[in-house]
């Protein structure tokens, strides 16, 4: 008895044996394509090191304005010819600016001052303190507020309706130490009418579109990593 358990042990042995060196020889063959084993310490590493490789590039890709489209000195006389005539003052202390801001690009930057102007205008009339204080300097932002506090104290509201802006050009600009000052000369079409706490009219009208003309100048710290503008300055035109 003892010696059939021998044998039987025996064999179920080498039959254990042959099956795992015959996985061995399947599981185990490397094709060449396998994946690295993954390791969670290591893994922020690869994506750092894939994330640093530079992109693919794409013929069909258009450079937004202001982020560095203008890169050749050419380009950048061309593209501040459009709103400054060569030789002219306005030229060239926008020359200044963009010896300080590489980024500057007038364009682009009117492009973002009339987007600017519509939030700001539209803010005031609704009363919105938290919008315009991320539009506007300091000393206009107080000017604004004590504006809005002042016309709230009396029960007046403003009905406002943006209708669009007609014009926007660069009139000024200047560097004064590291602040690039650029002032904008805006004529828009706005529906406005002021009513008292009563709801009666006391300025403006709510079915008239009217034209208006102001010049504002926006300003910023060429020396700072913050990209934004503000407005530092305001002016209406009769």
């Amino acid at each position: 008895m003892s010696e059939m358990f021998d044998v039987t042990t025996i064999i179920f042995l080498v039959l254990a044996v042959v099956i795992f060196l015959r996985l061995r020889s399947v599981l185990g063959k490397r094709t060449g394509h396998e994946r690295p084993p993954f390791d969670p310490y290591s893994a922020p590493d690869r994506e750092k090191d894939a994330s640093a490789r530079p992109a693919p590039v794409e013929d069909n890709v258009i450079p937004l304005p202001g982020q560095g489209g203008s890169s050749t000195p050419a380009a950048q006389t061309a593209t501040l010819e459009t709103v400054a005539p060569q030789g002219s003052a306005l030229n060239e202390a926008l020359r200044k600016i963009l010896s300080a801001d590489s980024s500057f690009e007038p364009q682009g930057f009117l492009q973002g001052a009339r987007a600017a102007y519509e939030m700001i205008v539209s803010a005031f009339a609704a009363g919105d303190r938290k919008t315009l204080k991320g539009l506007l300097s300091k000393d206009v932002y107080e000017g604004f507020v004590a504006a809005i506090s002042d016309r709230e104290s009396r029960g007046e509201t403003i009905e406002s309706t943006f209708v669009g802006i007609d014009k926007a050009d660069i009139v000024e600009a200047a560097m004064k130490g590291s602040t690039a000052q650029v002032t904008v000369k805006f004529r828009s079409e706005l529906i406005t009418a002021t009513r008292d706490r009563d709801g009666a009219i006391v300025d403006g009208d709510p079915n008239t579109v009217s034209d208006v003309t102001d010049i504002w100048t926006f300003a910023r710290d060429t020396g700072s990593r913050d990209p934004n503008w503000k407005l530092v300055a305001t002016e209406s035109v009769e």
